[in-house]
């Protein structure tokens, strides 16, 4: 349902004469094209569930994201901006965003549930904490306030 979303924006956005957000759209339906493709290879069924494009286009943010750091950090904020401007448009297709604080509860449950007792036990609960999640929180965040509530 959400491919198919991209794929109509990217007709809309032609239209209007709009082509940097149908070229990073475009971007976007070829990263899920090889995921499709990466799955058949397993023997999988092709087709991409929603959680699938989800976890693609947060791979894609994060992308964006560090890129953009990187290229501050060398003074070229040209560049910088212009990973930042294809954020902004990949984000528009992520759920939204849990505050600090929504994630802290969750973070809260997971510990409880995994049963973790120090920082050895950090791995599995992150991965407990990621599971309920799915992508509407940031991971360096999530590890971040697991470390500060196991430590």
């Amino acid at each position: 349902m959400l491919q198919q979303a991209i794929n109509s924006d990217i007709k809309e956005f032609l239209k209007a004469g709009k082509s940097f957000e149908a070229g990073i759209l475009r971007l976007m339906i070829s990263a899920f094209k090889n995921k499709e493709i990466e799955k058949r290879g397993k023997g999988e069924e092709g087709a991409l569930t929603d959680e699938e494009i989800i976890e693609i286009l947060s791979k894609e943010s994060k992308k964006r994201k560090e890129t953009s750091e990187v290229y501050l950090q060398n003074n070229r904020p040209e560049l910088a901006e212009q990973e930042l401007k294809e954020l902004e448009m990949i984000k528009k297709y992520l759920p939204a965003q849990l505050s600090r604080e929504e994630v802290g509860k969750i973070v809260d449950k997971a510990i409880k549930d995994s049963g973790a007792m120090g920082v050895k036990d950090m791995g599995k609960t992150i991965k407990a904490a990621m599971i309920e999640l799915k992508g509407r929180a940031d991971a360096s965040m999530v590890s971040e306030l697991i470390k500060q509530k196991l430590v």
